[in-house]
């Protein structure tokens, strides 16, 4: 299974679906590389760069 990254929110989907759980978008792509794994919302200066809300797994570059 190839995980997919949604190109709005950044969200790496494990699963199989069209739609991101997150945003509800259906803007997803298979060519993106690294990752930030989100803990603790509140206390990460990265998520709070990278104006992220929920604790999960993000993709830092998504390739266009």
């Amino acid at each position: 299974m190839e995980e997919k990254a949604c190109k709005n929110c950044r969200f790496i989907m494990k699963s199989h679906g069209d739609v991101c759980p997150l945003c509800g978008s259906n803007d997803l792509t298979t060519k993106w590389n690294g990752y930030i794994i989100v803990l603790n919302v509140e206390k990460s200066e990265i998520a709070k760069k990278l104006g992220l809300k929920v604790a999960s797994t993000f993709a830092l570059n998504i390739k266009t």
